[in-house]
């Protein structure tokens, strides 16, 4: 966990006031992403050889953790690196009086450098 609040990580990323100046960061940024329902911000750093024509997210889907676990390369210096992360969500129930169901995505994540930015490649 970074420990910082949203303000000081990732809105200025999210504004397009900064670029993330490492994979991990550009991963971070890309978690907030999913959790304000920020999908734009999530095509914009999407690397172009594998960027989707459109992204919908699902607003029912609430993240609250994320866990890394892993990283390689993805400095500062470097042009390509990996990030092994575990994001936590909820889902809704599925029907009144049900329980929402919690889970997580793990993976991890292939990043790049595209025109001096780091961008999200795929998962491997």
């Amino acid at each position: 966990m970074s420990g910082a609040v949203y303000g000081e990580c990732c809105a200025p990323y999210h504004r397009g006031q900064a670029d993330a100046p490492t994979a991990e960061r550009l991963m971070r940024s890309r978690y907030s992403a999913f959790v304000v329902g920020d999908a734009d911000y999530l095509l914009r750093t999407w690397h172009p050889s594998t960027r989707p024509a459109s992204l919908e997210l699902d607003p029912a889907v609430r993240w609250f953790r994320l866990d890394v676990l892993d990283r390689r390369g993805g400095g500062l210096l470097d042009d390509e690196g990996e990030v092994e992360f575990a994001a936590h969500y909820r889902m809704p129930p599925p029907t009144a009086g049900a329980k929402a169901t919690a889970s997580h995505q793990h993976e991890r994540s292939r990043f790049a450098r595209a025109d001096g930015r780091w961008r999200y490649v795929d998962a491997v």
